[in-house]
């Protein structure tokens, strides 16, 4: 009998001396459109580096003059040009943009050559949120990979990193900064708070309240219920239409009521009439409507904390979920009463969001949550994006300051002056067609803990460490929001003991969690709590730098 075989793809070998160049973007064509340009300077001054080196570099997919851009911007874009390519050659993921990593992951999970994924370290677009993101993603599905940034890819760093892949298909990075907890070093109050918060937790389990599983391709933010719920933690999968049906539920003078609220607070909202390119009002009262149909689900389903996806299916139906994410992360806030009863929900209490459902940080939001409020301070929480940073010298300041910034929103209380120092801004067209307000401003000055919880195999481990919010003058501020995306509140941090290299070498995420604590003393104490709680629930500590 014949049968009609498929045609197997057949890849061309690569030559000794080429490398081929990827690169993963937006799925979004109106943002891989606008970031096209710096993605393309970018890549000729790579291919430039490793010319030096005698080697030449071939795009492994070519810019499509219909679409504007040269992106891989789709899963199946991805699979299609993997396809096509020598599954044994030398591929460098090359990023000066945001980028899905589902996009790129199928082809490099079975890819045998060596993978160097690389970024400009440029603010002006997400490019190294992007790389982190990748890396992040790669290092959870175990897929060898190395790792290197340069402003120029001319600097020695640069040179010495891509020779050593070329000859060893590998780039070793200093990562001394990291060292395992003793848990016998912590402090006996803290250690026996974490203990009993985790035994807590342990007992009283809580609920983790997502809409829509999955943002953005951030395969690194998914927690498998198998390792989550043994730390007392589990799911209830909720849905963004189910959010957007309850907005339908809450009338115009509840929204109105959380928009006093706010203006008697003294936040600023830049509105303008152009719904197109302006916040307006009408798009401020959707956002507030959000906000209460998201604490009265949140509260229907008894959920400790909660994350909405944002990004995709419910921007094309509503404006961005920014501002409600803000207000939810503050102890401070709107009060929500439940329609039937009158009860304050949530009263008195922060509910922590996840932005982006990312499930690493939520669990570390309500451990942060949980030893803050435990020891009297204040449980406000958020992520950031690690979003680009710089030498800063003067002002009694000569170290590198990160640029820590959040597509949309910080809690109040982050921010210098509260709600009467926030600002709501139209988001980018490019990212959020429908609009919707930011929560931006400037974080205060202050003392803070970092974290951040990552998979590795089939465990749960966590970097946390220290950190200072400094103040910088007005114009560095104002020069720094422009060379990112200055709709965004922003935070100037150092981190304690850790250099810029140490820091992204280690880092395996997009994200970082950071909360405030009133004093250095408070810091450490505070430090040493969620050390203890993330130990007894089993999640491997590793203190960073100076701690």
């Amino acid at each position: 009998m014949s049968y009609t075989l498929p045609e197997i793809p057949r890849p061309e070998p690569c030559a000794p001396n080429e490398v081929l160049l990827m690169a993963s973007g937006d799925s979004r064509h109106s943002a891989n459109q606008v970031c096209w340009t710096a993605q393309d300077e970018a890549e000729k001054k790579i291919i430039a580096a490793f010319a030096a080196e005698g080697i030449q570099v071939k795009r492994a997919h070519p810019c499509d003059p219909a679409l504007g851009h040269g992106f891989i911007w789709s899963q199946r874009m991805g699979m299609d040009v993997f396809a096509k390519i020598d599954p044994s050659a030398r591929l460098i993921v090359a990023e000066a943009v945001w980028q899905y990593s589902h996009h790129v992951m199928a082809g490099l999970r079975s890819h045998r050559g060596p993978i160097l994924t690389v970024a400009n370290w440029s603010g002006q677009w997400p490019g190294l949120v992007g790389m982190l993101n990748l890396n992040g993603s790669l290092y959870k599905a175990g897929v060898p990979y190395s790792t290197i940034w340069s402003e120029e890819f001319t600097d020695e760093f640069f040179r010495r990193g891509i020779r050593q892949w070329l000859k060893e298909g590998r780039i070793t990075h200093d990562t001394s900064h990291v060292r395992d907890l003793d848990p016998a070093s912590l402090p006996a109050e803290e250690a026996a708070l974490g203990k009993a918060l985790a035994k807590e937790l342990a007992a009283r389990k809580a609920i983790m309240g997502i809409f829509d599983e999955g943002c953005m391709g951030m395969y690194n933010a998914f927690i498998d219920d198998e390792l989550l719920n043994p730390l007392g933690i589990y799911k209830e999968r909720l849905s963004q239409s189910a959010l957007y049906a309850a907005m339908r539920e809450v009338s115009g003078q509840e929204a109105q009521a959380v928009r006093d609220w706010l203006d008697k607070r003294g936040m600023t909202f830049h509105t303008g009439p152009n719904p197109e390119t302006d916040l307006t009002d009408a798009q401020i009262l959707e956002q507030c409507k959000m906000y209460i149909a998201a604490l009265r689900i949140a509260d229907y389903f008894g959920c400790s904390l909660v994350g909405i996806q944002y990004q995709q299916g419910l921007k094309d139906l509503t404006p961005a979920s920014d501002l409600v994410e803000g207000l939810l992360n503050n102890v401070e806030r709107p009060p929500v009463l439940d329609p039937a009863t009158g009860r304050e929900l949530y009263a008195g209490q922060a509910l922590p969001h996840f932005n982006e459902v990312d499930e690493c940080c939520a669990v570390d939001a309500l451990v942060t949550n949980r030893a803050w409020t435990a020891m009297g301070l204040d449980p406000a929480t958020t992520l950031h994006d690690v979003r680009w940073g710089q030498q800063y010298r003067g002002d009694g300041i000569d170290d590198f300051v990160w640029v820590l910034e959040i597509s949309g929103s910080v809690p109040a209380s982050h921010l210098i002056g509260g709600y009467a120092g926030a600002h709501s801004y139209r988001q980018p067209p490019m990212y959020f067609r429908l609009g919707g307000g930011t929560l931006a401003g400037v974080s205060r000055p202050g003392e803070i803990v970092w974290s951040r919880i990552f998979v590795r195999g089939h465990e749960l481990d966590a970097d946390i460490g220290r950190g200072t919010v400094v103040t910088l003058p007005e114009a560095e501020t104002r020069r720094r929001l422009k060379e990112t995306t200055e709709q965004w509140p922003i935070m100037h941090a150092v981190l304690h003991g850790i250099t810029r290299d140490k820091f992204m070498a280690r880092h395996k995420a997009n994200h970082i969690n950071v909360a405030y604590a009133p004093s250095a003393e408070a810091a450490a104490r505070a430090l040493a709590a969620k050390a203890a709680m993330f130990h007894a629930m089993g999640i491997g500590v590793h203190l960073c730098g100076k701690v």
